[in-house]
């Protein structure tokens, strides 16, 4: 892979886009490293995935130069293959933590909101600039529009403002935003407090909640109670169970 660079440290599987020449620029063949990226951490034994970027911007979303005089079809390959990506990050068992330095605009929004964590510098900040142009960050706005509430996406999407590292945790687009020089410590620790507990129950969670978060709330219930009546008589659940009432460190087994 020439624009993704991939590492094991400690228990976290490290994804890192490394083309900042091209602002880490999601082109195809950028996506298809990404995807092929996910692939080989879903194998690891990592706990947890971070998604991090080198340079001064984050990843400043798919590159206009790719797109200028494309065909249709070449166009549905670019945004169906970036849809790809962006399902492969919920469909890993391992939680996903983006570590946002800079700026991310555009479709590198849509990396941060699709991930299941974010932490970002202070001197990061997040923008849908489509709207002040004339191509509409269509597919964007459906990670973000999924992250925060409709009024404060829209904003994003119509006005194409960036909005700084707080506001963006203000709106719920990421969960912590810390002082440049500690945002490593920062994912680490939110990967600490992610990954604890039965790796299979995490897994099978993950999958759950992004299955019910598009149902009606009764649907959500239903499917929910399933899944949870199942999960409470598994081999981990009972011995999470066990521990708790015998007041001992739980030893989960059951495989993913």
């Amino acid at each position: 892979m020439k624009n993704v660079q991939t590492e094991s440290v400690g228990s976290n599987f490290v994804i890192t886009l490394i083309n900042p020449a091209k602002r880490n620029a999601l082109s195809l063949q950028v996506l298809h490293e990404l995807i092929e990226a996910f692939g080989e951490a879903q194998k690891s034994d990592a706990l947890g995935i971070v998604l991090a970027a080198q340079g001064p911007v984050f990843s400043a979303g798919h590159n206009f130069a790719d797109m200028a005089s494309a065909t249709k079809e070449d166009a549905e390959l670019l945004f169906q293959t970036c849809a790809k990506l962006m399902q492969v990050i919920q469909s890993v068992p391992q939680p996903v933590c983006a570590s946002v330095h800079a700026l991310a605009t555009a479709a590198g929004c849509q990396l941060v909101a699709t991930c299941d964590l974010a932490v970002a510098a202070e001197s990061a900040s997040f923008a849908l600039p489509g709207g002040k142009g004339g191509l509409f960050c269509h597919t964007p706005l459906v990670a973000v529009a999924r992250s925060i509430s409709q009024k404060r996406a829209a904003e994003m999407a119509f006005t194409g403002d960036a909005i700084s590292a707080q506001t963006a945790h203000e709106w719920g687009l990421i969960n912590q935003v810390v002082p440049d020089d500690q945002l490593d410590d920062a994912v680490t620790d939110m990967l600490r407090r992610a990954t604890r507990g039965s790796r299979w129950s995490r897994a099978l969670g993950k999958r759950t909640f992004y299955e019910q978060i598009t149902m009606s709330q009764v649907d959500a219930y239903e499917f929910a109670s399933a899944i949870m009546a199942d999960a409470a008589v598994g081999v981990d659940a009972q011995e999470g169970i066990d521990a708790f009432l015998n007041k001992r460190d739980a030893r989960f087994t059951q495989e993913s």
